[in-house]
């Protein structure tokens, strides 16, 4: 179990991409009343699936907001600008699977351990460096869903060789398992 109170959430991992051979992460993310969950972003080759257990779920797809509930599902197709959180006031519960799995477990790690340690914006997002060399290892992977992924390339390839200079990891083993095996 890994939690981010910078987002307000905390993620318990059902199934790694070890488990399913790569196919497949599941894991089950409890959102505490208000948390803000994720900034909208992009899965550029993973569809991302919610199934909604308790509380609801508040989610924007294309600049429109939606919200579930128990029992509802949300799928929502690589390449699709989005972002979640918890809007109720009392504790939301969904499974969420990635497939495929990616390096999204990794990703995950890095982030929640990043805002634990205070290393993020009020967002949960890392420093620009951060990101920068967080993007070699998700590389076509997630990106903001602003600026253009176009310029964010761009920017991150410019960047990630001084982030490296100055200590910047993409993944670090005191936050990961899978990090420790890189």
């Amino acid at each position: 179990m890994i939690e981010n109170p910078v987002q307000g959430d905390r993620i318990v991992f059902r199934e790694t991409a070890q488990d399913t051979g790569g196919k497949l992460l599941r894991m089950e993310v409890i959102a505490f009343p208000q948390a803000s969950g994720p900034v909208d972003h992009i899965h550029l080759r993973q569809e991302e699936r919610f199934e909604i257990l308790s509380g609801t779920l508040n989610a924007r797809l294309n600049n429109r907001e939606q919200s579930f509930g128990p029992g509802e599902t949300l799928t929502i197709p690589p390449g699709t600008p989005h972002c979640w959180w918890n809007g109720g006031t009392e504790e939301t519960r969904v499974v969420c699977e990635l497939s495929p799995a990616l390096n999204t477990e990794t990703f995950f790690e890095t982030i929640y351990g990043l805002a634990r340690d205070g290393k993020t914006n009020k967002e949960g997002v890392p420093n620009l460096l951060q990101i920068a060399a967080m993007s070699r290892l998700h590389r076509d992977e997630i990106y903001l869903a602003r600026p253009p992924i176009a310029v964010q390339r761009m920017l991150f390839a410019l960047l990630s060789p001084i982030a490296r200079l100055l200590g910047y990891r993409s993944s670090y083993p005191e936050y990961s398992e899978t990090g420790r095996a890189r």
